[in-house]
């Protein structure tokens, strides 16, 4: 077990005061087995109501609504959680999956459906085209190779570019450009896996930061292996994911998975700037 603090702070700037709408937050960690949350303290800027829900994917988020207009909007939150290693992957997977193709149960199936169909199916050809390098139909290969050697592929393939915009790029834009986001590479493993006929998911949170490795707040991917569960899989940093990443938010697709989502009401220039600072550090 090892304990972290995630400190987190998302600050936008307006020229003139402006009136908020309803605003969406997820910063709150998914508990389990693997993870407890310790402490948890949010702060909001100007002051909200604040009453929190569990989204479809049992996702925590706070709800906020303001009062009074404001030239600044300030969400901040500082959370220790303990966080637990898991068994290795290869030792848990039910025998019947252990190679790749393999068929879900029947009661997995029916609640894997969302997950197995591809969110992006004009893509599917180029998809399809350049998984060939890994997989021909009819091979027979160890299921924990080839999600291994998909995650090092993606790594291997693409160029890691930091975009503050919001949004991700199509699996086929990520091809044409040789680069990308975490969460541009997160979004093509999870299509990549689809293709295969896995169950995937889009996955939000925070990693704690080691020489070589991209951003404090990231984007991954979780792929369900009859046995084992939902496991992540971080093509950016070519690695499963582990006691470092800490999953704040799960969807089917990445946009039900945005960490601050809201509206804002006045001029159209009063935009100035957003600024963020997040630290996720050992205690």
């Amino acid at each position: 077990m090892k304990r972290i603090r995630i400190i987190h702070s998302t600050e936008y700037r307006y020229r003139v005061p402006v009136r908020f709408g309803t605003h969406y937050v997820m910063l709150r960690p998914r508990e389990g087995h693997d993870l407890h949350i310790v402490a948890a303290q949010v702060d909001v800027e100007p002051v909200a109501s604040v009453r929190w829900r569990r989204d479809i994917y049992g996702n925590s988020i706070a709800i906020l609504t303001f009062a009074e207009p404001a030239d600044k909007l300030r969400v901040a939150s500082q959370i220790d959680v303990d966080l637990y290693e898991e068994a290795p992957f290869d030792c848990l997977v039910d025998p019947a999956a252990k190679s790749y193709p393999f068929a879900y149960d029947a009661d997995e199936q029916i609640e894997l459906v969302p997950y197995r169909l591809p969110s992006y199916p004009h893509d599917g050809p180029a998809l399809r085209e350049w998984l060939r390098q890994l997989y021909q139909p009819g091979q027979l290969i160890d299921t924990y190779e080839l999600l291994n050697q998909l995650n090092t592929r993606i790594f291997e393939s693409f160029r890691y570019q930091y975009r503050p915009e919001s949004g991700v790029q199509l699996p086929c834009q990520t091809l044409a450009l040789g680069s990308g986001s975490c969460r541009d590479y997160a979004v093509f493993m999870m299509e990549a896996a689809r293709h295969w006929g896995f169950g995937a998911r889009f996955v939000t949170g925070y990693i704690q930061l080691a020489a070589g490795q991209h951003g404090a707040t990231h984007a991954w991917t979780e792929i369900y292996i009859p046995g084992a569960g939902w496991r992540g899989y971080d093509p950016t940093n070519n690695k499963q994911a582990g006691a470092e990443h800490v999953s704040v938010a799960v969807a089917r697709e990445q946009d039900k998975a945005m960490p601050l989502a809201g509206s804002w009401d006045g001029p159209g220039d009063a935009f100035a700037r957003m600024e963020v600072s997040v630290q996720v550090v050992a205690q």
